[in-house]
């Protein structure tokens, strides 16, 4: 794991084309464990917008670092061996673990079980969506975040300073996590830009894997599926994770003078969880709606910053 690190000395490594078989590339029959590393710069001007780390298809599991941050898997590496080879592979790469400008490092741990293997097709490179709707008050870093299920924690008043913090947007199991399924909350608190005080506004919670609540000082503004309880099951329609959450905020529910508060509750009924896309954030209402009709229904749209 040591070679996860972004300060590791990977000068002695062999150079292999991505991408491509690994078989194709100096290494015929080989099954198991390798890993890739690749340096980059970004440029500040990129320091607020939402960077994707695009991986193509990889053969058969892998784990993404960042910096030396996990950010990402598909699969499962032995002893829980899951093949994903063919996923696609793409990863948000937190603003919080990248240098505006300096030297970052991906890492890239990848598990073949059999056949071709390595990161074998397809588009490898940093991207930014196009069209992205970027919130007028941005709510992506670190949220305060528990597993279990109260309701109490919805409520304004309540004390979550003993709650872990995660990053949002990005898969809970990345963050301490992993293999959870259940119930979650997350929570933030912020204050409400006064340029856009008098506007109607929508909250975005991005994508969440699988259903969700949210709550806005203690009130509900808004669901993607039904939480329905037959003992301590929970129904699940099968494609809510891939919704973009965009909840319409009654203004008797805001506080302009002072501190808000947002509370999230998740439910994860299988492999990832939580608030694992954007965009997260406020937007007003007329844009929301402007970028709606033009962009909302499109799937796929990436535009490419740079290569690999």
């Amino acid at each position: 794991m040591k070679w996860a690190d972004s300060n590791f000395d990977d000068s002695g490594w062999d150079a292999i084309f991505v991408p491509a078989n690994w078989e194709d590339e100096g290494f015929p029959g080989y099954d198991g464990f390798a890993w890739y590393r690749k340096r980059f710069t970004v440029s500040p001007e990129f320091s607020d917008r939402t960077i994707y780390l695009l991986l193509g298809y990889i053969d058969d599991a892998d784990q993404v670092f960042l910096n030396g941050h996990f950010v990402g898997f598909s699969g499962g590496l032995p002893p829980d061996y899951l093949t994903a080879y063919q996923q696609s592979r793409e990863y948000i790469l937190p603003n919080e673990f990248l240098k505006f400008p300096g030297d970052n490092v991906i890492a890239v741990r990848v598990y073949d079980e059999q056949l071709a293997g390595g990161i074998i097709r397809g588009q490898v490179g940093l991207f930014e969506p196009r069209n992205a709707l970027n919130p007028d008050e941005p709510l992506a870093g670190l949220w305060r975040f528990t597993t279990g299920d109260d309701m109490e924690w919805k409520e304004p008043g309540f004390d979550d300073s003993r709650w872990t913090q995660i990053l949002v947007p990005m898969k809970w199991e990345t963050q301490g996590f992993e293999g959870y399924d259940g119930f979650a909350w997350y929570r933030k608190k912020f204050h409400l830009s006064k340029k856009i005080a008098n506007e109607k506004l929508v909250l975005l919670l991005g994508k969440i894997d699988d259903l969700d609540e949210a709550y806005l000082n203690g009130e509900r503004i808004g669901r993607t599926g039904r939480i329905y309880r037959f003992g301590e099951r929970v129904r699940i329609n099968g494609d809510e994770w891939l919704e973009l959450r965009a909840y319409y905020i009654p203004k008797e529910y805001l506080n302009f003078n002072g501190e808000n508060v947002l509370a999230v509750r998740v439910y994860d009924g299988l492999i990832s969880g939580g608030i694992y896309d954007g965009p997260v954030g406020v937007v007003t209402q007329e844009r929301y709606r402007k970028w709606f009709r033009k962009y909302g229904q499109q799937q796929n749209t990436f535009w490419e910053i740079f290569d690999f």
